[in-house]
């Protein structure tokens, strides 16, 4: 079972993540923006992790670092969960469509952090998130994890539909490129020697 315990603790912020590679798609996300608690409980369901994460950050100030940090911490845990990374496929993708909206996410875990988000929404705030931080969140969570993360909606006219679309599509590549190959082993998904 692959599995990581995160603790990250700054001025701003102190999170504690709890997650299994191998899961069944269980949760309980506590970050004080119900919006954010909502796409992290698709992540997990829609990865199939078990996820428990405990946020508490300086939302009397802004919810900017609270979700930047998690998103970090998430990528910690995701990275230390796969351990060598050795037998993974590595690279996932996925086409999202919900309702009117289409989104695409691929995913590269192979050791270069870079994050490519177009997500144009025309809404301020999706329920009680600030939108344009979820641009942050992916960004904190591929320099965390050592990927490369693309995410772009197509189309789509609501706003909540954008995002969960992007967090569904984001969830179900992860779950592809962490996902073992049989044929692959314990070989490194790379020929470079090292990722």
């Amino acid at each position: 079972m692959r599995r990581a315990l995160i603790r990250r603790r700054t001025t701003e912020t102190r999170i504690e993540i709890a997650l299994a590679i191998e899961g069944r798609g269980r949760y309980d996300v506590r970050t004080g923006i119900r919006f954010l608690d909502h796409m992290l409980e698709l992540v997990a369901r829609h990865g199939a992790f078990d996820l428990r994460i405990a946020a508490d950050g300086d939302l009397d100030v802004d919810q900017h670092h609270t979700v930047e940090d998690v998103g970090i911490a998430l990528g910690e845990a995701v990275s230390r969960a796969l351990g060598s990374r050795r037998g993974i496929n590595r690279a996932g993708y996925f086409v999202m469509p919900m309702d009117e909206t289409l989104a695409v996410a691929a995913i590269d875990l192979g050791g270069r952090p870079h994050a490519a988000v177009d997500l144009p929404l025309r809404a301020a705030r999706v329920g009680d998130l600030q939108t344009e931080l979820v641009h942050d969140f992916f960004e904190g969570f591929a320099m965390a994890v050592r990927g490369n993360v693309h995410l772009k909606v197509m189309y789509g006219r609501s706003s909540h539909h954008q995002v969960e679309a992007i967090f569904k599509a984001f969830a179900r590549a992860l779950r592809a490129a962490c996902a073992k190959d049989r044929r692959m082993a314990k070989m490194l998904p790379s020929t470079k020697g090292l990722l």
